[in-house]
C-alpha cells in the first residue's frame, strides 16, 4: 500500500511563513506529478501548485510570488515553502501524487494538513 504523509502545518500570523512536506511510502516504481491542494470551509478543493517528476511547476494565480514547490525524488518527498502568508490562505493542505505500480498510474492523497493565518 501506498500512503502519503503530510506535516508542517500550524497556526502562523499574517506575513509569516510554513513549510509543508509530504513524503509517499509503500511499494512505488515511479512517482509523476507531486502537488498540493487546499480547501477552504464551505470552498471548493483548488490547486495550489504542482511539480512534474522532471521539475517543471505550476502554481495558482493567487500564490504566485509566495510560495515555492520542490521534491527530492530519492526521499519521494515534496515541500511547499509558503511565505507572505495571509488569512486567505487559511485552509485544510491536502498532497497529491500520481504513483505509477505494476504498469498502471494510481492517484493517491494524503490526509491533510490544517494551515491558520490569523491577522
Amino acid at each position: 500500500q501506498v500512503q502519503l504523509v503530510e506535516s508542517g502545518g500550524g497556526l502562523v500570523q499574517t506575513g509569516g511563513s510554513l513549510r509543508l512536506s509530504c513524503a509517499a511510502s509503500g511499494t512505488i516504481f515511479r512517482i509523476n506529478t507531486m502537488g498540493w491542494y487546499r480547501q477552504a470551509p464551505g470552498k471548493q478543493r483548488e490547486l495550489v501548485a504542482a511539480i512534474t517528476s522532471g521539475g517543471s511547476t505550476n502554481f495558482a494565480d493567487s500564490v504566485k510570488g509566495r510560495f515555492t514547490i520542490s521534491r527530492d525524488n530519492a526521499k519521494n518527498t515534496v515541500y511547499l515553502q509558503m511565505n507572505s502568508l495571509q488569512p486567505e490562505d487559511t485552509a485544510a493542505y491536502y498532497c497529491n501524487a500520481g504513483i505509477r505500480i505494476m504498469g498502471r498510474e494510481y492517484e493517491y492523497w494524503g490526509q491533510g494538513t490544517q494551515v491558520t493565518v490569523s491577522s
